[in-house]
Order: C-alpha cells, then sequence, then structure tokens
C-alpha cells in the first residue's frame, strides 16, 4: 500500500459545544462568506462533540489543499473535535485515493468528508460507508448521483462552490480588459473529465464564445501540473502570436502559464488568469505577474464541512442537500481587501 500523508488534530470533548464566535479581527470578506454559508445549516445553538471526523482531500503536494489542511486543523482546535485528514500522494491518482477512503471506513469515523478525484472513484467506498452507517459528505467536485445511485449507495450530504462561476468571473474580467478590441484567447484545464476542471473551462468558454470580438485559439489540458502547463503555454505563443490571454484551471498552471511568457520574451499585453487564490498567486497579483484568481473563502468552506458532518453525526434534520459557498475575483484592483484572506 502507498504510503499516505495527512495529520491529526485533537483537543479537549465535550458532550455539548457551542460553535465558537468569529474572530473580531477575520477579513470582512471571510466574515461574510462564513456567516453566508452559517445561514444555510440550521440551529447552530449547540453541536453534539466528542466526534471524530474524517476528511479525505486530493493531495497534499499541491498548495492549495495543504492550505484547505490547515483550515480543518484551525476550526477543529477551536470546536474541540478530533479531525484527521489524509490525502493521495498525488493529483489523478484515482486508485490511491479509494484505497485511502476504504481505510478510513475501517477506522469508524462518526463522519467523513471526502473531496473525489472524479465522479466516480470513490462511489466503492462510499457504499462502504453506507453500509456501515458513517455519514458521507462530498466536498467540492461532485459524485455521479446516477452512478451511485445505480450501485445502491448515497450521500448525506453535500458542499460545494459553483465552479462554472470560477471560470465566468475570470472569463468576464479577461474580456472586459481586452475591450472592444478583443483577441485571441486560450483555456488551460485540469485533468479532463475532473469535475472541478470540467466546470471551469465550461464558465469561461460560455464567457469567450458569447463575446463576438474574442476567439478561442486552443483549450488543452494541463493536468494541474505547473511543468506541464510552462510546455502548453510556451507552444501556445509560438503558434499564436498575438495571443491576448489565457485561463488556467488553477493557479499552479497559471503561473507556469506566466513563467513559460516571460521566458519566450512574450509576456507584455497577455492576461492571465488563474483560480484558487494560493499564497504565491496572491503575490503574483500584487506584482502585476496575474491579472486575477477566483476564490472562495477556504475558512468558509472548511468550518462548514466541519458544521454539517458534525450535525449529520448527531442526527441533525435540519440540513440542506447542498451547502453553497460564495465566488470572489481577486484581481491589481481589489487585492488589498484581501488582506487575511483564507
Amino acid at each position: 500500500m502507498k504510503k499516505y500523508v495527512g495529520g491529526i488534530v485533537s483537543a479537549v470533548l465535550f458532550a455539548c459545544m457551542v460553535l465558537p464566535a468569529l474572530a473580531a479581527d477575520l477579513n470582512p470578506m471571510v466574515a461574510r462568506s462564513v456567516e453566508t454559508v452559517e445561514s444555510q445549516l440550521g440551529d447552530l445553538s449547540k453541536i453534539a462533540g466528542g466526534k471524530k471526523i474524517g476528511v479525505l482531500v486530493i493531495t497534499l503536494a499541491n498548495p492549495y489543499w495543504t492550505e484547505m489542511k490547515k483550515r480543518y486543523e484551525e476550526w477543529a482546535h477551536q470546536m474541540g473535535v478530533t479531525v484527521e485528514i489524509l490525502a493521495a500522494p498525488t493529483e489523478g491518482d484515482l486508485k490511491s485515493q479509494l484505497d485511502t477512503l476504504e481505510t478510513m471506513v475501517a477506522k469508524g469515523y462518526d463522519a467523513i468528508v471526502v473531496t473525489p478525484m472524479d465522479p466516480f472513484n470513490l462511489i466503492p467506498g462510499i457504499l462502504k460507508a453506507n453500509e456501515k452507517g458513517i455519514p458521507i459528505v462530498c466536498s467540492g467536485p461532485a459524485v455521479d448521483a446516477k452512478a451511485l445511485k445505480d450501485a445502491g449507495g448515497h450521500l448525506d450530504g453535500w458542499i460545494s462552490a459553483t465552479f462554472l462561476d470560477q471560470g465566468r468571473l475570470a472569463a468576464e474580467d479577461m474580456v472586459e480588459k481586452l475591450g472592444e478590441a478583443g483577441g485571441s484567447v486560450a483555456i488551460i484545464e485540469g485533468i479532463p473529465g475532473a469535475g472541478q476542471s470540467e466546470a471551469r473551462k465550461r464558465g469561461a468558454s460560455e464567457v469567450f464564445e458569447k463575446a463576438p470580438q474574442v476567439s478561442i485559439v486552443s483549450v488543452q489540458p494541463g493536468k494541474w501540473n505547473r511543468n506541464l502547463a510552462f510546455d502548453i503555454a510556451t507552444g501556445l505563443i509560438k503558434a499564436n502570436p498575438g495571443l491576448r490571454g489565457i485561463y488556467c484551471a488553477n493557479d499552479v498552471m497559471a503561473l507556469a502559464a506566466a513563467d513559460a511568457l516571460l521566458a519566450a520574451g512574450k509576456r507584455e499585453g497577455v492576461l492571465i488568469y488563474g483560480t484558487d487564490f494560493i499564497p504565491e498567486a496572491r503575490e503574483a497579483i500584487r506584482a502585476r505577474k496575474l491579472q486575477g484568481s477566483t476564490t472562495f473563502s477556504q475558512a468558509a468552506w472548511t468550518r462548514g464541512a466541519l458544521v454539517f458532518a458534525l450535525k449529520l453525526a448527531s442526527k441533525a434534520s435540519d440540513l440542506p442537500d447542498r451547502l453553497d459557498i460564495p465566488i470572489l475575483l481577486a484581481t491589481p484592483d481589489n487585492i488589498s481587501d484581501f488582506d487575511g484572506w483564507k
């Protein structure tokens, strides 16, 4: 079995627990995102403590997921619950992620939060959790509902952003900045078939296709990989000397695209956007190396996921089928508003 990476946070456990108040110094946009999430979660006056929650993310080799791990740990410490965060070694390792989930089911958590790599890979593990009566919350990209139902399984909840809006917001800002002159643009997607990648690509594509002054010259899979995205961007600028914009389905690829164009001496005049707003992207936006990144509050997401899981473990009946997270766009014009963003 392959080695997995993760972390455990433990704190004093209580028979029941009042949800900790938001810190007074929390970034106002983060606070509003948390409030929007909590407004969907029903009665929060008391949440049953004494629970152990398992969280399965995609890979801690990606800085986005290491930041998510930190946010889970911060809330777990404040809430006085035990959280174990596990991940597959690399992006796209479908079997390893399933193996990890099946190991987690055997550990007997009170609830499990999962982020699937694709719509199908975790279905066998979800079925095992169903058999043991362990509530499962899907966090992020959707598990294929029909395939899961056909297999005789179910999810107990879903927390997600509208990933299509991530691509849409970036593309709308790009089109606005290109103005009437427009020009040719390209999209570097993640892993083909991955839910968040497909939605972001579709959101951006729909905006570009509706803008008569803009033409999409290329859509290629960067597979979330920095080196591959660098090579794709290098080829793009050679094949399309008049390229005016690139939308990438995550920041790692957007940063690589910017580096590729700089190395080719073609960075000037090309607008590059990413998604996730990882720390390196924040600095790149401040320096105008990137023109933007779409994001949601990881603090709001992880708090919502943990509360969702705790309420399911306590058999609460006032929960939504889906918990929605607000999407925002960070640009050089509003980057100061994101000081303290998490």
